[in-house]
C-alpha cells in the first residue's frame, strides 16, 4: 500500500490536514515531530535552522516508519524541504507527497496563533529558502493551504486516488 507524506513548511497545516486523511482512509498516522532526536527540538526551539546532518536521524526514522507500513499504508507529515530528503523517505517504501503550499504571510500568522509548538516564527524564512518544489517526476501533488481544511482533504483524496 502507498504511505501518504503531507509535507510544507512550517504553520502549512500538516497536521490538521494528515489526520484528517488518515481518519478518511482509516489508516495510521504519525507525526513528524516525535521523530525529531531532542537535540533538532532544543535547536529549532532556540531559533537555529536544522542542517542536513541534523535532519538525517529524523528521516531515517520517517523512512522506517514508512516501511513498517507497507501493507497497511498509512499518512505521516514531514516538511520533506528538500528532493534528497524526499528520496530518503521514498526509500521506505511506496509514497505520495500531499505538498502544502502557500503564501508566506499566511504561513506566518498561522506560526504566531499555534500554542505549544516549538517553532519559532524566525525559522520560516529559512523553510521557504531550502524548500524545492515537488518535480514532475516525484509521485504527489501540491495544494494551496489557503483552501479549508475540508477542502484540502478532499482535493487531496482526489488526487490520491486517481493517480496513475
Amino acid at each position: 500500500m502507498t504511505v501518504i507524506v503531507v509535507m510544507g513548511v512550517s504553520g502549512s497545516g500538516k497536521t490538521t490536514v494528515g489526520t484528517a486523511v488518515a481518519a478518511r482512509l482509516g489508516v495510521d498516522y504519525a507525526e513528524a515531530d516525535t521523530f525529531h532526536p531532542p537535540a533538532n527540538i532544543a535547536k529549532m526551539t532556540a531559533g537555529h535552522p536544522l542542517t542536513d546532518e541534523d535532519r538525517a536521524p529524523w528521516l531515517a526514522a520517517i523512512a522506517k516508519w514508512i516501511g513498517e507500513h507497507r501493507e497497511s499504508g498509512g499518512v505521516v507529515s514531514s516538511s520533506a524541504l528538500k528532493r534528497s530528503y524526499r528520496d530518503v523517505l521514498a526509500g521506505g517504501g511506496d509514497v505520495w507527497f500531499l505538498h502544502l503550499h502557500g503564501d508566506r504571510g499566511l504561513l506566518a500568522e498561522r506560526m504566531k496563533h499555534r500554542s505549544g509548538h516549538f517553532m519559532p516564527v524566525s525559522l520560516l524564512d529559512s523553510q521557504l529558502a531550502d524548500l524545492e518544489p515537488l518535480q514532475r517526476d516525484e509521485p504527489g501533488r501540491t495544494f494551496d493551504l489557503a483552501k479549508s481544511p475540508a477542502e484540502l482533504v478532499d482535493a487531496a483524496l482526489t488526487a490520491f486516488r486517481e493517480r496513475a
